[in-house]
């Protein structure tokens, strides 16, 4: 609805027939029968039944500009060749609309206008005659945010992309500074309304308001005064509030019936309204109830209660008396009389003040009082493991003897093994002689067989023995000659999944701990310096599967958990001499919070490691030489994969509530 400062003048300047008039004017108005009149044509007309404005034949548009805003938003700007335009602004879809009934839009400016490149929510502007007057149509692609205003022969209409709502982390001053501005943009819900008024009185002003809202607005006798203000597609509500701080006035709303009057006297009398109850309060007896806790500490209660500001004599204030420490005191839980006392024996409440803050009590620690719906926790730490080792080698040697010389391709052998079975020629050759110097009688000497050691290796490339290899070998005996040959080949797979599954149960909002492991003990010293003899001490180290969880359950039915979930493990010990072992511990923790829903299993953490090594160990040069040079080296090749993942999947417990 639209409202202009010539439909007020009537009802402002004439007597108290035109009085009548302007009652008339204002029923129409409100039956959506009249529409609003320019400044120029209200100094003409004279009845309600006034006929469309005709525009002036000397006023006409004579710019039309577009801007791009700092926030992105698109800026239309008209210029008018002379005062009194009269813009019309509506939202039409996916564009706005601006219709100017008494201006002239020249054949100079009817055109389309392409402002894509601007980056705004305005894609085009298409102005053309309409009529007898303007209109421009302003063509969007998103969602958008309207917003005009005149000032002197210039009409502004600003287009800004719709704001969503960003996503919200952790709780700071900023998120908290947005959450209410957010909540203080969605305080207006009233039907927007449109007022253009030129030193009009308030009360006239708060008259249309009240028809639009369909309320009771009833003024104090001290409202008084003019305001001038324009406001374009604002809720009623917003333009109340406005229209009051301009003047320095306030409201009270109870049910239909707003109360205007200025801040000074509604604070006064809500000021003598509260004294009023205040010594009628202090005049009332005391009554004494006790309240059995059932489902919580009773001692937990009193302490939160007693936290609360301004409750009973906790504010340092005995009872009795008014004025504003009073009201400070009574502004708690309790009166200014009341006391609680807690009894953590029985578990019980024991309340005193008057019957109306009693029954307050009550019904708060009965919303306080019930019981929490509990949650299962059910972790699933898994470890899976996939290994690969392949190894190739070989062994090379050659050992042999002749004519005297004895040879072996290994110079950590002995070479007395070589000759001590019997295989001795100075010995042989001793005897030879005796016999010839014996005239050649007896038994010829016999020269003793020659014994091969088998032990010499020019090459000692095997796989690991660690592994237990399969092994082909290869052995040349041949006049005295030994070619020892052997090739050693292993592969191995494993592949293991470790499994834990620690599970806990706990209220709503209440940390839980589940821990299983053992603690390692290892030596430290001290001391042994400056003379001083070194102190061993045993120290312990814990090696833990732990679950720290707690759980919030949301009215939506979901599980917000923040947790920490800790595997450790012995990988293996570092000996120190004469101080025993210190253990060396693989440490796997995840901490985290997450929003679950109920029996949704989520993965909250995983760890993904991949090694794959190649190596090779060779003679040089040797083994290089193709083919033959697979003898002289030695090939392995490893592959390792570990694989970490943390599942929870949390169920809630509903408790059943008793009255």
């Amino acid at each position: 609805m639209t409202f202009s400062n010539a439909m007020l003048q009537r009802s402002v300047r004439r007597p108290k027939l035109i009085h009548l008039c302007a009652l008339g004017v204002a029923l129409m108005v409100a039956n959506g029968t009249l529409l609003a009149a320019t400044p120029a044509a209200a100094a003409t007309t004279q009845g309600a039944g006034a006929t469309p404005a005709v525009a002036p034949a000397s006023l006409a548009v004579s710019k039309i500009d577009f801007k791009r805003g700092e926030d992105g938003s698109g800026r239309l700007i008209l210029q008018f060749d002379g005062a009194g335009a009269n813009p019309d602004l509506r939202t039409q879809g996916n564009s706005v609309v601006v219709d100017i009934g008494n201006a002239t839009l020249p054949d100079t400016l009817q055109k389309s206008i392409n402002v894509v490149d601007f980056a705004t929510p305005v894609q085009r502007i298409d102005p053309k005659p309409y009529g007898g007057g303007t209109q421009l149509v302003l063509n969007t692609s998103t969602a958008f945010e309207s917003l005009a205003y005149q000032t002197g022969n210039e009409y502004v209409v600003e287009i800004s992309p719709r704001k969503s709502a960003p996503a919200t982390g952790a709780i700071t001053a900023t998120t908290v500074t947005q959450a209410a501005a957010a909540v203080a943009q969605r305080g207006y819900s009233g039907k927007p309304v449109t007022f253009n008024f030129q030193d009009v009185p308030v009360r006239t002003v708060l008259q249309l308001i009240a028809e639009e809202s369909n309320l009771n607005i009833v003024a104090s006798d001290s409202v008084a005064g003019n305001v001038t203000l324009r406001l374009v597609n604002v809720p009623w509500d917003q333009a109340l509030d406005i229209v009051l701080r301009a003047k320095g006035l306030d409201k009270r709303r109870e049910g239909g019936v707003i109360w205007v009057a200025p801040q000074p006297e509604l604070a006064k009398f809500e000021q003598d309204k509260e004294d009023a109850r205040i010594a009628i309060d202090q005049r009332v007896d005391l009554v004494t109830e006790y309240v059995q806790i059932n489902y919580h500490n009773a001692a937990q209660i009193f302490k939160a209660l007693t936290e609360a500001k301004g409750i009973g004599g906790s504010s340092g204030g005995g009872g009795g008396g008014g004025g504003g420490s009073t009201s400070q005191e009574d502004s708690g839980f309790l009166s200014s009389r009341g006391r609680l006392v807690a009894d953590e024996r029985t578990n019980t409440l024991m309340i005193s003040d008057i019957p109306k803050k009693v029954a307050r009590m009550r019904e708060l620690i009965s919303v306080i009082d019930r019981p929490v719906d509990q949650v299962l926790i059910e972790s699933r730490i898994v470890i899976a493991t996939d290994t690969f080792a392949r190894e190739l080698g070989a062994k090379f040697g050659i050992t042999g003897s002749r004519d005297n010389v004895y040879f072996s391709g290994n110079t950590t052998t002995n070479h007395s093994n070589i000759t001590s079975d019997g295989e001795n020629a100075t010995e042989y050759q001793e005897a030879l002689n005796e016999w010839a110097a014996g005239g050649g009688t007896g038994p010829v000497p016999v020269r003793p067989p020659r014994t091969i050691n088998t032990g010499g290796l020019n090459w000692n490339l095997p796989v690991a023995s660690t592994l237990n290899p399969g092994s082909l070998a290869l052995s040349i005996l041949n006049a005295g000659y030994l070619l020892d040959v052997e090739l050693s080949a292993m592969q191995q797979e494993s592949r293991g999944e470790v499994i834990s599954n620690p599970r806990v149960v706990t209220t709503n909002q209440r940390e839980a701990v589940i821990k299983q492991g053992k603690e390692i003990g290892y030596v430290t010293i001290t001391g042994g310096t400056g003379g001083q003899a070194a102190t061993p001490n045993v120290q312990f180290k814990e090696v833990l599967l732990e679950l720290k969880v707690t759980p919030t359950i949301t009215n939506d039915n979901r599980v917000f958990l923040n947790m920490s979930v800790k595997k450790d493990e012995v990988e293996s010990y570092i000996v120190l001499e004469g101080y025993g072992q210190v253990p060396t511990i693989n440490r796997r923790e995840v901490n985290t919070a997450v929003l679950v829903d109920d029996g949704q299993t989520v993965v909250i953490g995983g760890v993904y490691e991949f090694t794959d090594r190649n190596s090779v160990n060779k003679v040089p040069f040797l083994g290089d030489v193709p083919f033959l040079g697979n003898l002289f080296k030695k090939r392995s090749r490893n592959k390792d994969k570990a694989e970490l993942l943390v599942f929870v999947t949390p169920k809630v417990l509903r408790v059943a509530k008793t009255n």
